[in-house]
């Protein structure tokens, strides 16, 4: 008996010591069974709410599978998962104070996001460009001098304008918008002759507005294609591992084909719209090397 009961001890003391390893957001989730999921509520495809008001989206079925993996390794069969609207101005106070656990949208991973923030493996690369009305012949970068353009506050978008308009002393008048909506809706009615995005949200903006033909996207743009990633929490090595082996599996697999089929060549709720944007030669080789660096030269073809 004396036997057994020691060796139930060291039993109960091993499990209470595997308890006692998990740390950050593991031991977050853990203790609270449960999983808290940003999203913004325009990035279509990224994140958005449906016909029924219901989060999703592609970058949003990429957390599913994360929050999965984060279930099975845990032990929690029953696991809470929570969706948390965000925007682009407190989507990282919301991850650093611990509201969110994943950020699951069209965030640009940067190296100055990088010394508050991490990112799991990119899922999307994206180059700043504009969209603008064709009646006014806005070509180039150089032609939007004197003009008005809008981006949304607080997005890497009009960081990137603002710092174009100083190096090529355009006085570009730049007006920020809350959202993408409020954006596309100012261009729309002439208030601005340009809207400054990443590429491929410009498409789909245009896609879904009333006259789609009236409007065209540069060819010059205000950057390199630029990665997305999931955003998690700084200095957390072991959730980052698991987000990063969930993710590299999905894109080194014939799953990552589907995934962006179902979101970017295929009718997608609530209107049915087909974006019809097939998978960059950019997105395609960074899937067969995943990586969550910020630096786009990391993604440039060989």
């Amino acid at each position: 008996m004396r036997i057994w009961g020691l060796l139930l001890t060291a039993a109960l003391a091993a499990n209470a010591a595997g308890a006692e390893e998990l740390t950050g957001t593991l031991q977050k989730v853990k203790e609270t069974n449960r999983i808290s999921i940003g999203f913004q509520e325009s990035s279509v495809p990224f994140s958005y709410l449906d016909g029924n008001q219901k989060p999703v989206g592609y970058a949003l079925d990429i957390c599913a599978r994360i929050a999965d993996a984060v279930k099975k390794e845990l032990g929690l069969p029953n696991l809470t998962i929570e969706t948390v609207p965000v925007t682009s101005s407190n989507r990282i106070p919301l991850m650093t104070n611990g509201t969110i656990d994943l950020l699951c949208a069209s965030t640009t991973n940067n190296a100055e996001r990088q010394k508050l923030v991490t990112f799991a493996n990119t899922h999307f690369l994206s180059a700043t460009r504009f969209a603008a009305k064709k009646s006014l012949s806005l070509q180039t970068i150089d032609d939007l001098r004197g003009k008005t353009a809008v981006a949304i506050a607080g997005s890497t978008n009009i960081a990137q304008l603002n710092k174009v308009n100083v190096e090529r002393k355009l006085g570009i008048n730049i007006v920020p918008a809350k959202d993408q909506a409020e954006a596309f809706l100012m261009l729309e009615t002439d208030r601005a002759q340009a809207y400054v995005l990443d590429d491929v949200q410009l498409a789909v903006a245009i896609a879904r507005s009333k006259d789609p033909a009236a409007y065209m996207i540069s060819s010059d743009a205000f950057s390199k294609p630029e990665p997305f990633g999931i955003m998690l929490r700084k200095d957390d090595a072991p959730f980052k591992a698991i987000a990063d082996r969930v993710t590299a599996g999905l894109y080194q697999s014939p799953a990552i084909e589907a995934l962006y089929k179902k979101w970017f060549e295929s009718p997608v709720p609530p209107t049915g719209i087909n974006f019809n944007y097939p998978m960059p030669a950019p997105l395609r080789a960074a899937f067969k090397s995943p990586s969550s660096s910020p630096d786009p030269d990391a993604y440039a073809p060989d």
